[in-house]
């Protein structure tokens, strides 16, 4: 048995209007600094018709730390809706922090689907995204960084599925072009990761699809002018149509690499993600038993034979990634020989330890874990 869960979702222009019939006795919102220095926490405030907490603290990759201190402040103000907003970072912390306001005696490094814990008694979430990138607005995941072991947590539970999802462009068209290109590689590595892993399924394919064929026609005109309102709204509906594919089926391999990596050298988790996305697929499609034909079609990629998809598909990723001056090695990305060597037991360790991993159709193991980044750090095609 298997489930299709999502949020309820309002897209489109003027979509932030939604907030005005959200009825609450106190909201609380979970963000970053740069949003309120941007006036975003203000745009939203205008909205709502109760009185608001704030809190802007949320760090890049948001810590088990601060995650109890949202909770705490939380518990102070006592609201029924809580509102994520921001990228990834603040959307998973309203996820976790929520949840350990409803219930303070969980495990918050432990949060997994298998549990029940029983939120909604005191507040309901709404998840606001800024960046076109997480799909965070429409999944049951939360990314956490333990700062002791300095490694992300991939954890997860169907209960942090936001009640609400507002999808409003115009939040998303000031984004620098970095930002725009990071978060634009994560959706489609959400997408194409959501479309091949194992627990691929018939609600999520054509979700995952949908996401890939918007982003290879939208990034690019996102990405080069940033005032292109079509564009940007194309790739802020692509996130979140990624983010219910993965969200139902998982990601796999480039996630798993990708947290690894992330955690030790603190490099976006978009950009992190898509430079191992095509040595995945490499690696996968080796194996046999793939679909990458049919991402390589919506691409509009002239290929018949699988493993001649899979490599075109890679290659165009890698393509897409230089035209975006994006790093497609670890080296490109500015990890020394020497840093790499003296990283690489904990990248395969950490990698070993993410959920994401086993959900990849080709599992490695931890020799071949160190020889894809080797590989990566080099940008070697795989293989093997």
């Amino acid at each position: 048995m298997w489930q299709f869960k999502s949020p309820f979702i309002v897209f489109g222009e003027d979509a932030l209007d939604y907030l005005d019939s959200v009825n609450a006795r106190a909201f609380f919102i979970v963000t970053d600094a740069n949003i309120t220095r941007l006036g975003l926490v203000d745009v939203i405030a205008r909205h709502l018709n109760a009185p608001h907490t704030v809190f802007d603290r949320v760090e890049p990759e948001p810590s088990l730390q601060t995650v109890r201190a949202i909770a705490r402040e939380m518990t102070a103000a006592n609201p029924d809706w809580i509102i994520g907003l921001g990228g990834g970072s603040s959307m998973d912390a309203a996820k976790a922090a929520w949840l350990l306001y409803e219930k303070p005696d969980a495990e918050i490094g432990a949060i997994n689907p298998m549990e029940n814990y029983g939120v909604r008694a005191k507040a309901k979430l709404i998840a606001i995204p800024t960046t076109s990138g997480t799909g965070s607005e429409t999944t049951l995941a939360t990314v956490l960084t333990d700062t002791e072991e300095h490694r992300k947590l991939s954890l997860g539970s169907y209960e942090l599925v936001p009640d609400i999802a507002i999808v409003d462009p115009a939040l998303v068209m000031k984004l620098p072009q970095v930002i725009t290109a990071d978060t634009g590689m994560d959706v489609l590595t959400h997408a194409v990761e959501g479309y091949t892993s194992r627990m691929h399924n018939d609600f999520s394919d054509g979700m995952c699809l949908k996401a890939v064929e918007l982003v290879l026609a939208y990034l690019p005109r996102a990405y080069a002018d940033g005032n292109d309102v079509e564009a940007r709204t194309h790739m802020h509906n692509a996130a979140t149509i990624a983010g219910l594919g993965f969200g139902n089926s998982q990601a796999a391999l480039a996630h798993a690499m990708g947290h690894s990596l992330g955690a030790l050298f603190k490099i976006a988790h978009g950009r992190a993600v898509s430079l191992f996305l095509p040595y995945a697929i490499e690696y996968t499609a080796n194996g046999g038993g793939t679909r990458y034909a049919d991402i390589a079609h919506m691409m509009k990629l002239h290929t018949h034979a699988e493993l001649e998809s899979a490599r075109a598909v890679a290659d165009c990723i890698r393509d897409l990634e230089r035209n975006m001056q994006m790093p497609t090695t670890l080296s490109e990305a500015g990890i020394t020989r020497e840093q790499f060597v003296e990283a690489l037991p904990r990248l395969v360790a950490n990698a070993n330890m993410d959920t994401q991993l086993v959900m990849n159709l080709r599992v490695p193991e931890s020799a071949e874990l160190e020889k894809l980044f080797e590989y990566a750090f080099e940008g070697r095609r795989v293989d093997f």
